[in-house]
């Protein structure tokens, strides 16, 4: 064993001298000799692992050789400070312990300022480690960091400044309009972020969902402050964009607050200024629920003629327009847009050839045959609905059996010289099907 820590020591002064032979070269200051042995002792014992022998020669190197003799200094320094830290019980210890960490991150970024945004972003996650139990500490200088970075700064410290701001809202430190735009910063920030393989796009997507999940468990953004903050706002700047698409994603994350003129205004303001299909889509469904029946249309009717919609989104809006239309006694228009739904298929045929049915089955026909000719051809539409979806045969089946109820006898028809299974075309209410002649079994 004797043996081993004389050639151990040996190796020790050999690494020494030779580093010591390189001082020059590396200019390690006007204690370079100093520097360099205790870097090379400190060093050795760290590759080794052996970190309590490695400190006190780190210590030695850190207090004597200048910040640009290595940047490995800052570097297993943070390791080692770590390390005592989680040793160390002593609170006040671990306070001073915690400085050391983040000043080596400073001096670190000073000396290699080249490397700025990681040794920022480790320093940000040292901030969450060590003092996130201090919410005002870790808002300003989370936050400083976060504003120096923008979308570089890693996730969680955008996560981690938003929870620090609610938490001084909570304390009555900050104001809701602080916090929301803490909120609107950190939210752009990682929406902005880059990424360079699919993996990070994943870890972005987390980030997102993560801080839209807090803010909204926040309650900060309450419709009514909400409303008291970008009220005003709308009121002095309605056709800045960037304003109105914020009001309009706010108030779609707080609870019950799309029925105010406040979002009314907001969304039809960010469609005027950025038209896309999906705020036109946005301006149908806000009418729709105020019942603004002929702007709703219109909004819906322009979702779908966008470029920018794909044929499966407009089989959608096609189904919910007939849908609509029908319920607003549109029967004309609700029978085009079904027609089209139908046509485009997408998983809504079953349900528009439903709204076909029913719009035969209450079609107002007066004609001695048309009277019953709406329930044959709503028949028909019917069977339609449970071939094309099987989900909605029993709502079918049903519909089939109130219709056939209507059905007229056998004797009846015949005085029109129609029988049963003969085709027939019926007409009426701006409609027309080629239907086939049914009759009662009673």
């Amino acid at each position: 064993m004797k043996k081993l820590a004389l050639i151990f020591f040996a190796a020790m002064a050999l690494v020494g001298q030779n580093a010591l032979a390189q001082t020059s070269r590396f200019g390690h200051g006007k204690d370079s000799a100093d520097c360099v042995l205790y870097l090379s002792y400190y060093q050795e014992y760290y590759k080794q692992k052996n970190y309590d022998s490695a400190l006190p020669n780190w210590r030695k190197a850190y207090a004597v050789c200048p910040a640009t003799a290595s940047q490995n200094m800052f570097i297993h320094g943070t390791t080692l400070m770590t390390r005592l830290y989680n040793q160390t019980k002593d609170p006040a210890a671990k306070n001073a312990i915690v400085d050391t960490i983040l000043t080596l991150q400073d001096q670190r970024m000073a000396a290699y300022p080249k490397n700025r945004v990681s040794i920022l972003n480790n320093k940000g996650q040292h901030i969450i480690n060590y003092r996130s139990s201090d919410a005002a500490y870790t808002y300003e200088n989370l936050g400083a960091i976060v504003d120096e970075l923008g979308p570089q700064a890693n996730g969680p410290l955008q996560v981690n400044l938003l929870q620090a701001a609610i938490g001084l809202y909570r304390e009555n430190k900050l104001s809701a309009d602080d916090v929301i735009a803490t909120y609107d910063k950190v939210s752009a920030n990682v929406e902005n972020a880059s990424a360079k393989s699919d993996a990070e796009k994943e870890d972005n997507a987390k980030v997102k969902a993560t801080i839209e999940s807090i803010f909204a468990d926040s309650k900060v953004a309450s419709c009514e402050n909400l409303l008291a903050i970008f009220g005003p706002r709308f009121e002095a700047d309605p056709n800045n964009l960037a304003l109105v698409s914020n009001i309009v994603k706010l108030m779609n994350s707080a609870d019950d607050c799309a029925s105010n003129d406040l979002y009314l205004n907001a969304v039809t303001a960010m469609y005027k200024l950025d038209p896309s299909y999906r705020s036109a889509y946005g301006l149908f469904r806000l009418n729709a629920a105020r019942d603004n029946v002929a702007d709703a249309c219109r909004y819906l009717e322009e979702a779908i003629a966008s470029d920018e919609s794909d044929a499966e989104v407009d089989a959608k809006y096609y189904y919910e327009l007939a849908a609509f239309c029908y319920k607003n006694n549109m029967r004309s228009k609700a029978n085009e847009a079904a027609k089209k739904a139908v046509e485009m298929d997408y998983g809504y045929a079953g349900k528009a050839y439903m709204i076909l049915g029913n719009l035969w089955a209450s079609a107002p026909c007066s004609g001695d045959v048309d009277k019953y000719a709406r329930y044959w051809a709503a028949t028909d539409y019917y069977q339609k609905a449970r071939t094309a979806d099987a989900t909605l045969s029993d709502d079918a089946g049903k519909a089939i059996s109130a219709a056939a109820a209507n059905y007229p006898p056998a004797a009846e028809i015949f005085m029109y010289d129609l029988s049963a299974g003969q085709s027939y075309t019926v007409s009426c209410a701006g409609m027309s099907a080629f239907t086939t002649v049914r009759v009662s079994n009673r």
